[in-house]
Protein backbone atom coordinates (compact mmCIF):
# COMPACT_ATOMS: atom_id res chain seq x y z
CA UNK A 1 0.00 0.00 0.00
CA UNK A 2 1.03 3.45 -0.94
CA UNK A 3 0.01 7.09 -1.20
CA UNK A 4 0.10 8.70 -4.81
CA UNK A 5 0.70 12.32 -5.14
CA UNK A 6 0.45 14.79 -8.15
CA UNK A 7 2.31 17.82 -7.64
CA UNK A 8 1.89 20.62 -10.76
CA UNK A 9 1.55 17.47 -13.42
CA UNK A 10 1.16 18.88 -16.61
CA UNK A 11 1.32 17.37 -19.90
CA UNK A 12 2.19 19.09 -23.50
CA UNK A 13 2.12 17.86 -26.69
CA UNK A 14 3.54 18.61 -30.08
CA UNK A 15 2.35 21.72 -31.21
CA UNK A 16 1.70 23.53 -27.57
CA UNK A 17 -1.47 21.23 -26.85
CA UNK A 18 -2.11 21.29 -23.05
CA UNK A 19 -3.55 18.03 -22.28
CA UNK A 20 -3.07 18.31 -18.39
CA UNK A 21 -2.52 21.68 -17.20
CA UNK A 22 -0.81 21.86 -13.34
CA UNK A 23 -3.01 18.97 -11.51
CA UNK A 24 -1.81 19.11 -7.85
CA UNK A 25 -3.68 15.54 -5.74
CA UNK A 26 -3.08 14.24 -2.76
CA UNK A 27 -4.14 10.05 -2.41
CA UNK A 28 -4.28 9.08 0.72
CA UNK A 29 -3.11 5.30 1.96
CA UNK A 30 -5.61 2.81 0.74
CA UNK A 31 -7.73 5.64 -0.68
CA UNK A 32 -9.90 5.13 -4.37
CA UNK A 33 -9.13 7.98 -6.08
CA UNK A 34 -11.66 8.51 -9.36
CA UNK A 35 -10.77 10.53 -12.21
CA UNK A 36 -14.22 11.77 -13.93
CA UNK A 37 -14.86 13.98 -16.60
CA UNK A 38 -15.91 14.05 -20.22
CA UNK A 39 -13.91 12.57 -23.42
CA UNK A 40 -10.89 14.61 -23.73
CA UNK A 41 -10.69 16.43 -20.22
CA UNK A 42 -7.20 14.87 -19.40
CA UNK A 43 -8.20 11.88 -17.18
CA UNK A 44 -6.90 9.04 -18.90
CA UNK A 45 -3.56 11.54 -20.14
CA UNK A 46 -3.02 11.41 -15.92
CA UNK A 47 -3.37 8.12 -15.43
CA UNK A 48 -1.21 7.31 -18.16
CA UNK A 49 1.10 9.36 -16.66
CA UNK A 50 0.78 7.51 -13.05
CA UNK A 51 1.44 4.72 -14.61
CA UNK A 52 5.05 5.86 -16.77
CA UNK A 53 2.73 5.58 -20.32
CA UNK A 54 3.06 8.71 -21.26
CA UNK A 55 6.11 11.27 -19.98
CA UNK A 56 5.19 14.34 -17.58
CA UNK A 57 6.20 17.82 -18.89
CA UNK A 58 6.12 19.21 -15.86
CA UNK A 59 5.59 18.52 -12.21
CA UNK A 60 6.11 15.51 -10.02
CA UNK A 61 4.40 12.63 -9.36
CA UNK A 62 5.36 10.55 -6.05
CA UNK A 63 4.74 7.10 -5.19
CA UNK A 64 5.01 6.12 -1.22
CA UNK A 65 6.86 9.04 -1.23
CA UNK A 66 9.13 8.16 -4.15
CA UNK A 67 9.39 10.66 -6.65
CA UNK A 68 8.88 8.18 -10.51
CA UNK A 69 8.82 10.38 -12.83
CA UNK A 70 11.92 9.16 -14.70
CA UNK A 71 10.95 5.67 -13.67
CA UNK A 72 10.10 3.43 -16.04
CA UNK A 73 6.59 1.37 -15.72
CA UNK A 74 7.97 -1.97 -14.51
CA UNK A 75 9.85 -0.40 -11.80
CA UNK A 76 6.75 2.07 -10.46
CA UNK A 77 5.30 -0.86 -8.53
CA UNK A 78 1.59 -0.58 -10.12
CA UNK A 79 -1.08 -2.75 -11.80
CA UNK A 80 -3.14 -1.33 -14.16
CA UNK A 81 -6.71 -2.55 -15.66
CA UNK A 82 -7.68 -1.50 -18.64
CA UNK A 83 -11.42 -0.98 -20.37
CA UNK A 84 -9.71 -4.19 -23.23
CA UNK A 85 -9.03 -6.75 -20.44
CA UNK A 86 -5.73 -6.77 -21.93
CA UNK A 87 -5.76 -10.99 -21.79
CA UNK A 88 -3.85 -13.30 -23.89
CA UNK A 89 -6.48 -15.63 -26.17
CA UNK A 90 -4.26 -18.41 -26.19
CA UNK A 91 -3.57 -19.15 -22.55
CA UNK A 92 -5.84 -19.97 -20.28
CA UNK A 93 -7.18 -17.95 -16.77
CA UNK A 94 -4.19 -19.55 -14.73
CA UNK A 95 -1.11 -19.07 -16.82
CA UNK A 96 -2.75 -15.27 -17.80
CA UNK A 97 -3.05 -14.50 -13.97
CA UNK A 98 0.28 -15.87 -13.53
CA UNK A 99 2.19 -14.56 -16.72
CA UNK A 100 3.74 -11.35 -14.89
CA UNK A 101 4.95 -13.22 -11.76
CA UNK A 102 6.50 -15.68 -14.36
CA UNK A 103 8.50 -12.87 -15.80
CA UNK A 104 9.52 -11.35 -12.40
CA UNK A 105 11.43 -14.51 -11.30
CA UNK A 106 9.03 -15.73 -8.60
CA UNK A 107 9.18 -18.92 -7.58
CA UNK A 108 6.49 -21.84 -8.53
CA UNK A 109 4.88 -22.66 -5.08
CA UNK A 110 4.88 -18.69 -4.70
CA UNK A 111 3.08 -18.16 -8.10
CA UNK A 112 0.75 -20.89 -7.56
CA UNK A 113 -0.30 -19.47 -4.08
CA UNK A 114 -0.61 -16.12 -5.05
CA UNK A 115 -3.15 -16.87 -8.07
CA UNK A 116 -5.02 -19.41 -6.13
CA UNK A 117 -4.93 -17.02 -3.56
CA UNK A 118 -7.19 -13.82 -6.13
CA UNK A 119 -9.29 -17.33 -7.88
CA UNK A 120 -11.22 -17.37 -4.61
CA UNK A 121 -11.11 -13.41 -3.70
CA UNK A 122 -12.90 -13.28 -7.25
CA UNK A 123 -14.68 -16.50 -7.32
CA UNK A 124 -12.54 -17.71 -10.17
CA UNK A 125 -11.51 -20.89 -9.22
CA UNK A 126 -13.70 -23.53 -11.04
CA UNK A 127 -12.27 -21.28 -14.36
CA UNK A 128 -8.66 -21.87 -13.81
CA UNK A 129 -8.52 -23.49 -16.96
CA UNK A 130 -10.79 -22.06 -19.56
CA UNK A 131 -9.14 -19.53 -22.15
CA UNK A 132 -10.49 -16.04 -22.52
CA UNK A 133 -13.08 -16.69 -25.44
CA UNK A 134 -14.59 -19.01 -23.07
CA UNK A 135 -15.66 -16.47 -20.76
CA UNK A 136 -18.03 -13.71 -20.23
CA UNK A 137 -17.80 -10.18 -20.34
CA UNK A 138 -17.81 -10.23 -16.43
CA UNK A 139 -15.69 -12.94 -15.89
CA UNK A 140 -12.91 -11.84 -18.25
CA UNK A 141 -12.96 -8.47 -16.05
CA UNK A 142 -12.35 -10.63 -13.35
CA UNK A 143 -9.53 -12.50 -14.43
CA UNK A 144 -8.09 -8.64 -15.38
CA UNK A 145 -8.26 -7.92 -12.09
CA UNK A 146 -6.82 -10.97 -10.78
CA UNK A 147 -3.78 -10.59 -13.10
CA UNK A 148 -3.74 -6.83 -10.82
CA UNK A 149 -3.76 -8.77 -7.75
CA UNK A 150 -1.11 -11.19 -7.91
CA UNK A 151 1.31 -8.71 -8.45
CA UNK A 152 0.66 -7.14 -4.63
CA UNK A 153 1.26 -4.14 -6.22
CA UNK A 154 1.37 -0.63 -4.43
CA UNK A 155 -1.35 0.80 -6.15
CA UNK A 156 -3.96 0.22 -8.73
CA UNK A 157 -4.72 2.23 -11.54
CA UNK A 158 -8.22 1.46 -13.25
CA UNK A 159 -8.39 2.78 -17.06
CA UNK A 160 -12.66 2.81 -17.65
CA UNK A 161 -12.57 -1.07 -16.88
CA UNK A 162 -16.55 -1.84 -16.95
CA UNK A 163 -17.13 0.77 -20.40
CA UNK A 164 -17.06 -2.58 -22.29
CA UNK A 165 -20.01 -4.07 -20.49
CA UNK A 166 -23.61 -3.98 -20.37
CA UNK A 167 -25.67 -1.72 -17.83
CA UNK A 168 -26.68 -4.68 -15.41
CA UNK A 169 -23.34 -5.99 -15.20
CA UNK A 170 -21.44 -2.63 -14.93
CA UNK A 171 -23.70 -2.01 -12.23
CA UNK A 172 -22.94 -5.54 -10.48
CA UNK A 173 -19.29 -5.07 -11.46
CA UNK A 174 -18.98 -1.79 -9.76
CA UNK A 175 -20.14 -3.39 -6.08
CA UNK A 176 -17.16 -5.78 -6.73
CA UNK A 177 -14.58 -3.46 -7.00
CA UNK A 178 -15.83 -1.13 -4.55
CA UNK A 179 -15.87 -4.63 -2.01
CA UNK A 180 -12.21 -6.06 -3.64
CA UNK A 181 -10.51 -2.18 -2.87
CA UNK A 182 -11.90 -2.02 0.95
CA UNK A 183 -11.24 -5.56 1.80
CA UNK A 184 -7.62 -5.46 0.24
CA UNK A 185 -7.17 -1.93 1.30
CA UNK A 186 -4.41 -1.14 -2.00
CA UNK A 187 -4.47 2.81 -3.37
CA UNK A 188 -6.69 2.86 -6.52
CA UNK A 189 -6.88 5.53 -9.25
CA UNK A 190 -9.90 4.97 -11.12
CA UNK A 191 -10.73 7.01 -14.56
CA UNK A 192 -14.31 6.91 -15.52
CA UNK A 193 -16.75 9.31 -17.92
CA UNK A 194 -20.03 7.59 -16.06
CA UNK A 195 -20.58 10.07 -13.10
CA UNK A 196 -22.71 7.65 -11.09
CA UNK A 197 -20.22 5.45 -11.09
CA UNK A 198 -17.64 7.90 -10.40
CA UNK A 199 -20.22 8.79 -6.99
CA UNK A 200 -20.61 4.95 -5.99
CA UNK A 201 -17.08 4.20 -6.18
CA UNK A 202 -14.88 7.44 -5.23
CA UNK A 203 -13.71 8.07 -1.35
CA UNK A 204 -11.73 10.91 -3.20
CA UNK A 205 -13.56 12.45 -6.58
CA UNK A 206 -11.52 14.81 -9.05
CA UNK A 207 -13.56 15.98 -11.74
CA UNK A 208 -11.77 17.31 -14.79
CA UNK A 209 -12.72 19.63 -17.49
CA UNK A 210 -10.48 20.46 -20.28
CA UNK A 211 -7.10 19.51 -18.35
CA UNK A 212 -8.20 20.88 -15.57
CA UNK A 213 -9.21 19.48 -12.03
CA UNK A 214 -12.06 21.84 -11.28
CA UNK A 215 -13.09 20.38 -7.55
CA UNK A 216 -11.80 17.83 -5.57
CA UNK A 217 -13.65 16.22 -2.32
CA UNK A 218 -15.83 13.60 -1.30
CA UNK A 219 -18.81 12.71 -3.92
CA UNK A 220 -21.50 14.28 -1.53
CA UNK A 221 -19.47 17.31 -1.14
CA UNK A 222 -18.79 17.72 -4.68
CA UNK A 223 -22.79 16.75 -5.00
CA UNK A 224 -24.12 19.43 -2.40
CA UNK A 225 -21.34 22.18 -3.64
CA UNK A 226 -20.65 22.08 -6.66
CA UNK A 227 -17.65 24.93 -7.28
CA UNK A 228 -18.61 25.63 -10.92
CA UNK A 229 -21.55 25.22 -13.52
CA UNK A 230 -19.54 22.67 -15.12
CA UNK A 231 -19.64 20.26 -11.99
CA UNK A 232 -23.04 21.19 -11.31
CA UNK A 233 -23.98 19.95 -14.55
CA UNK A 234 -22.22 17.10 -14.75
CA UNK A 235 -22.22 15.21 -10.98
CA UNK A 236 -25.73 14.57 -10.84
CA UNK A 237 -28.58 12.85 -12.77
CA UNK A 238 -30.45 14.26 -14.14
CA UNK A 239 -28.48 17.19 -14.55
CA UNK A 240 -28.59 20.60 -12.15
CA UNK A 241 -31.03 22.77 -13.78
CA UNK A 242 -29.22 26.10 -14.37
CA UNK A 243 -31.15 29.46 -14.95
CA UNK A 244 -29.85 32.69 -16.30
CA UNK A 245 -30.95 35.59 -14.16
CA UNK A 246 -29.61 38.81 -12.70
CA UNK A 247 -29.81 39.79 -8.99
CA UNK A 248 -32.87 42.09 -8.74
CA UNK A 249 -31.68 42.96 -4.44
CA UNK A 250 -34.20 42.31 -2.18
CA UNK A 251 -36.67 40.69 -5.17
CA UNK A 252 -34.29 37.82 -5.36
CA UNK A 253 -32.94 36.82 -8.80
CA UNK A 254 -34.93 38.04 -11.98
CA UNK A 255 -35.41 34.69 -14.15
CA UNK A 256 -37.10 34.64 -18.10
CA UNK A 257 -40.60 35.85 -18.06
CA UNK A 258 -40.48 38.66 -15.47
CA UNK A 259 -40.44 35.86 -12.45
CA UNK A 260 -38.13 36.83 -9.70
CA UNK A 261 -37.21 34.15 -7.55
CA UNK A 262 -35.42 34.79 -3.77
CA UNK A 263 -34.55 31.32 -1.95
CA UNK A 264 -35.39 31.08 1.50
CA UNK A 265 -32.03 30.89 3.30
CA UNK A 266 -29.69 32.27 0.74
CA UNK A 267 -27.81 35.85 0.72
CA UNK A 268 -28.51 37.70 -2.26
CA UNK A 269 -25.02 38.83 -4.72
CA UNK A 270 -25.31 42.34 -5.35
CA UNK A 271 -27.90 44.52 -7.57
CA UNK A 272 -27.30 43.65 -11.10
CA UNK A 273 -24.51 40.62 -11.22
CA UNK A 274 -25.16 38.29 -13.43
CA UNK A 275 -25.55 35.19 -12.33
CA UNK A 276 -27.22 31.26 -12.46
CA UNK A 277 -29.67 30.21 -10.23
CA UNK A 278 -28.96 25.81 -10.06
CA UNK A 279 -31.49 24.08 -8.27
CA UNK A 280 -31.11 20.04 -8.58
CA UNK A 281 -34.31 17.91 -9.96
CA UNK A 282 -34.81 16.66 -6.61
CA UNK A 283 -35.21 19.94 -4.81
CA UNK A 284 -38.27 21.16 -6.71
CA UNK A 285 -41.39 20.47 -4.53
CA UNK A 286 -44.93 20.68 -6.47
CA UNK A 287 -46.81 23.53 -4.20
CA UNK A 288 -50.55 22.76 -3.72
CA UNK A 289 -51.10 25.86 -1.85
CA UNK A 290 -49.21 28.60 -0.89
CA UNK A 291 -46.29 30.75 -2.58
CA UNK A 292 -44.37 29.52 -4.91
CA UNK A 293 -40.86 30.01 -5.72
CA UNK A 294 -41.41 29.65 -9.88
CA UNK A 295 -43.57 28.10 -12.15
CA UNK A 296 -43.21 25.81 -15.11
CA UNK A 297 -44.65 25.33 -18.21
CA UNK A 298 -44.86 21.64 -18.83
CA UNK A 299 -43.72 20.70 -22.65
CA UNK A 300 -42.59 17.15 -21.73
CA UNK A 301 -43.45 13.85 -19.18
CA UNK A 302 -41.45 11.15 -18.91
CA UNK A 303 -42.84 8.50 -16.47
CA UNK A 304 -40.59 6.01 -15.01
CA UNK A 305 -42.34 4.34 -12.74
CA UNK A 306 -41.11 6.00 -9.13
CA UNK A 307 -40.52 8.92 -10.55
CA UNK A 308 -41.74 11.53 -12.81
CA UNK A 309 -39.46 13.57 -14.95
CA UNK A 310 -41.41 17.08 -16.30
CA UNK A 311 -39.58 19.04 -18.41
CA UNK A 312 -40.45 22.67 -19.30
CA UNK A 313 -39.26 26.07 -19.16
CA UNK A 314 -40.64 28.97 -16.71
CA UNK A 315 -44.31 30.06 -17.33
CA UNK A 316 -44.81 33.30 -19.42
CA UNK A 317 -41.07 32.78 -20.74
CA UNK A 318 -42.52 31.72 -24.27
CA UNK A 319 -39.96 29.23 -24.78
CA UNK A 320 -37.28 31.51 -24.68
CA UNK A 321 -35.92 30.33 -21.12
CA UNK A 322 -33.55 28.16 -20.06
CA UNK A 323 -34.90 24.16 -19.95
CA UNK A 324 -36.30 22.75 -16.44
CA UNK A 325 -36.12 19.06 -15.36
CA UNK A 326 -37.96 18.82 -12.28
CA UNK A 327 -38.44 15.08 -10.57
CA UNK A 328 -41.82 14.53 -9.02
CA UNK A 329 -43.15 11.16 -7.25
CA UNK A 330 -43.97 8.39 -9.73
CA UNK A 331 -47.94 8.98 -9.04
CA UNK A 332 -47.85 12.37 -9.73
CA UNK A 333 -50.32 13.27 -12.33
CA UNK A 334 -49.37 16.11 -14.75
CA UNK A 335 -49.58 16.19 -18.33
CA UNK A 336 -48.11 18.45 -21.28
CA UNK A 337 -49.57 22.25 -21.01
CA UNK A 338 -49.79 22.12 -17.57
CA UNK A 339 -48.19 24.98 -15.24
CA UNK A 340 -46.83 23.81 -11.83
CA UNK A 341 -46.25 25.99 -9.20
CA UNK A 342 -43.18 24.75 -7.50
CA UNK A 343 -40.98 25.42 -4.58
CA UNK A 344 -37.43 25.56 -3.81
CA UNK A 345 -36.21 23.07 -0.93
CA UNK A 346 -34.80 25.69 1.90
CA UNK A 347 -30.93 25.68 1.52
CA UNK A 348 -30.91 23.72 -1.72
CA UNK A 349 -30.37 27.22 -4.28
CA UNK A 350 -27.10 27.09 -5.68
CA UNK A 351 -25.87 30.83 -7.19
CA UNK A 352 -23.30 31.03 -9.89
CA UNK A 353 -21.27 34.07 -10.83
CA UNK A 354 -22.32 34.06 -15.16
CA UNK A 355 -18.92 35.63 -16.15
CA UNK A 356 -16.47 33.12 -13.95
CA UNK A 357 -19.12 30.23 -13.84
CA UNK A 358 -17.60 29.98 -10.26
CA UNK A 359 -20.07 29.17 -7.30
CA UNK A 360 -20.97 32.65 -5.32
Amino acid sequence: MATVKLDGVRKVYAGGVEAVKGVSIDIADGQLCVLVGPSGCGKSTLLRMIAGLEVITDGEISIDGRVVNRLEPAERDIAMVFQNYALYPHMKVYDNMAYGLRNRGQSKEEIDKRVREAARILELDELLQRKPRELSGGQRQRVAMGRAIVRHPKAFLFDEPLSNLDAKLRVHMRVEIKNLQRSLGVTSVYVTHDQVEAMTLADKLVVMNGGVAEQIDTPIKIYEKPATTFVASFIGSPAMNLLRGASAGPKGIALAGGQAVKPRDFQMPETGREVFLGVRPEHLTLVNGGNSDLELSVIAVESLGADTMAHGVLAGSNGRADKIIVRLPGAASIKEGDVLPLAINPGMAHVFDAETSKRI
